[in-house]
């Protein structure tokens, strides 16, 4: 997928991010995501964060917390805090056509963020956020042969199976077989066990209980 492919299918799940986050009650904002320890804000707050130049980055990593995981949730927190939720909702639209990437990561990695993290937003309020199947192909790709930024440690979870998907030409890894749609198994491969339910074949009991 070449590289205006992968931005304008960048806007589109921001678009439709945006569409999602309308509709929302307060409430539903303040519900927990599929990411552990973060509100729906919180995430929708993160996603306003993928556009950061030397000079925020620099401004970011002032607030270090230990680790690059905690001081990024760090950098959400404090915009969810002051934002409000029509402002996040804005930012998140008006990124559509902003094909820039925060500094130090590839417009992948953008990419992964928006459809994966939508989906932390979507699932758990029971809405649906479409993710094409061949778009999220491009990012399980990248998830499972990245080295820089460090891959994600679900990335190693996943690499003794034998991951193919039943929606679109792709497939990755060798060992026993787990078969299903490419959203769930890029979910599985960020480590979100939430789809595993969609998946079938041999491995699919080891896949849950590696991903816990």
């Amino acid at each position: 997928m070449n590289a205006d492919r992968v931005w304008h299918a960048i806007d589109q799940q921001r678009l439709g991010l945006a569409t999602l986050l309308d509709g929302l009650s307060d409430d539903e904002w303040r519900q927990p995501s599929l990411c552990a320890g973060w509100t729906v804000r919180e995430v929708a707050a993160h996603l306003t964060l993928q556009q950061l130049g030397p000079a925020a980055v620099a401004g970011m990593m002032l607030r270090w917390r230990g680790t690059l995981e905690r001081t990024i949730a760090d950098a959400a927190r404090r915009k969810a805090a002051t934002r409000t939720t029509s402002e996040l909702v804005a930012e998140i639209r008006d990124a559509a056509g902003d094909h820039r990437h925060t500094v130090g990561v590839t417009r992948l990695e953008t990419l992964t963020d928006a459809l994966v993290h939508g989906q932390d937003i979507a699932i758990p309020l029971g809405r649906e956020l479409a993710m094409p199947p061949e778009v999220a192909a491009v990012a399980a790709t990248r998830v499972l042969t990245m080295r820089f930024p460090p891959p994600l440690p679900a990335a190693r979870k996943v690499a003794g199976f034998r991951l193919a998907a039943t929606d679109t030409d792709w497939s990755a890894g060798a060992g026993p077989p787990v078969r299903g749609p490419m959203a769930a198994l890029l979910l599985a491969c960020t480590g979100r066990p939430v789809a595993l339910s969609q998946l079938t074949g041999d491995g699919v009991a080891k896949l849950a209980a590696a991903l816990g």
